[in-house]
């Protein structure tokens, strides 16, 4: 009987050019509107944004996107790939971006997920965040509401 998770072999690095390929092959098979390339370049050019990967034996199977302004920080986009789905690899990146973000000074992070994505939503209340508000049509294709979730940094963390 193997002990080995499957996290063992998995390392968060910040996101390079070279991982856009990868990425983007997430990106696609993970949002019905998928963010164009041209967005990831971007933000990697800015210093108020910190894009991480997951990696695992030399694949990129994750990532997520976090921006930052003043003490507020937004996380943009998380995605892990659907075949790796249900290991950790999610929480993985979602804390890491949260231990970034604490290290950044960040107060309180934000972040918009569909209405009907109760596994993602179940993850981030399991991480501490709450329902702060909903934004009525925020998401096309299919047109849906997005639940704005809300961590306070400055608690203890448990």
């Amino acid at each position: 009987m193997s002990t080995r998770s499957p996290l063992d072999q998995v390392t968060v690095r910040s996101m390079r050019p070279a991982d856009l390929r990868s990425v983007m092959v997430i990106e696609r098979r993970s949002f019905t509107a998928p963010w164009e390339e041209a967005t990831f370049r971007g933000l990697m050019r800015r210093p108020s944004a910190a894009l991480l990967v997951a990696e695992r034996e030399s694949e990129v199977v994750g990532y997520s996107v976090t921006w930052f302004a003043a003490d507020e920080a937004e996380l943009g986009d998380i995605a892990v790939l659907p075949e790796l789905r249900g290991l950790g690899l999610g929480r993985l990146l979602l804390d890491e971006s949260i231990a970034l973000a604490r290290e950044r000074g960040t107060r309180s992070l934000y972040l918009e997920v569909r209405e009907a994505n109760r596994v993602a939503r179940e993850l981030y209340r399991s991480a501490g965040f709450e329902v702060a508000g909903v934004r009525k049509q925020y998401y096309k294709e299919p047109v849906e509401d997005a639940i704005v979730m809300r961590l306070d940094l400055d608690r203890k963390v448990r």
